[in-house]
């Protein structure tokens, strides 16, 4: 059993088990027939991922580990708020009819801000901050602005990243960490899509920094199962479990722009069946 799995399915029975449910509440999702989509929720969940000792894919079922990368690409990478720019299809019912999801996730990262050092946005003020800076405990990444949300169809979910380089006995370099803060979290359909895909960002940035990675902390405000996937997460956490794969980054790469989709593998992954036609709440 890999770390990750063992800490999805202990977080899913924690849920389920003492989780409170939403039933009969003002809530704002529904389900495609128009009925209310409630969930058993937990507050203040708390996963840590050593990125040093695996990778934190799940073998429960299968990552879709491509579209998984092109979409933090396309935010992080490439500043993007158009889903045209984007090979999956998850956010095409956020879009207008220009494919445009307003001022949020990509747009926030290719805003220029002002800094004595000059103008940049928010990810090569990280990159330059983790070179020069790397002991400022200043190095933040934050979506979620407030005079834009009226413009943003989506509110950013996981909206603000932390990031830290420490020193580490067992390591010959300095040690990049990173908390992600999410405010929600669907943890049948996004809960580990998610993880991988900053924990693939802090390698990244790793990488480019001349640094090794350490952990990954993930910290989710509202943790919740949907009503309707209750019974699919039932069936998941029951399965068998295999070892962690084998993540594979292209080690030639020391910018952080020249990344491509391609220059990602899983190695060596063995997962089980496919969860199929998972409802979505919007």
């Amino acid at each position: 059993m890999s770390l990750a799995d063992l800490s999805f399915i202990d977080m899913c029975k924690d849920i389920l088990k003492n989780g409170t449910s939403t039933e009969g509440e003002k809530v704002r999702p529904k389900w495609d027939d128009g009925t209310f989509a409630y969930t058993i929720k937990q507050f203040g969940v708390v996963n840590r991922y050593d990125l040093s000792k695996e990778f934190p894919a799940l073998t429960l079922r299968r990552l879709a580990f491509k579209y998984c990368i092109d979409e933090m690409l396309w935010i992080w990478q490439q500043k993007s708020n158009n889903i045209n720019e984007l090979k999956s299809h998850i956010w095409d019912s956020w879009a207008d009819e220009d494919g445009s999801i307003g001022k949020a996730y990509g747009y926030q990262m290719g805003v220029k801000h002002r800094y004595k050092e000059g103008e940049m946005d928010q990810i090569d003020r990280v990159i330059y901050d983790l070179k020069n800076n790397p002991y400022s405990r200043r190095i933040i990444t934050n979506l979620y602005v407030h005079q834009d949300l009226h413009e943003m169809n989506l509110y950013p979910c996981a909206y603000s990243v932390t990031f830290n380089v420490t020193k580490r006995a067992d390591c010959d370099k300095l040690v990049l960490n990173a908390i992600l803060n999410q405010r929600s979290n669907d943890i049948l359909a996004a809960n580990n899509w998610n993880v991988c895909q900053y924990a693939v960002l802090v390698h990244m940035l790793a990488q480019v920094c001349d640094y090794q990675v350490g952990e990954l902390v993930h910290v989710i405000a509202d943790a919740h199962i949907y009503d309707r996937h209750i019974p699919i997460i039932q069936e998941l956490i029951t399965r068998p479990t295999y070892a962690a794969p084998e993540f594979y980054m292209n080690p030639d790469i020391k910018d952080f722009y020249q990344f491509r989709v391609e220059d990602f593998e899983l190695r060596n992954y063995k997962y089980g069946p496919k969860v199929e036609n998972i409802p979505v709440a919007i």
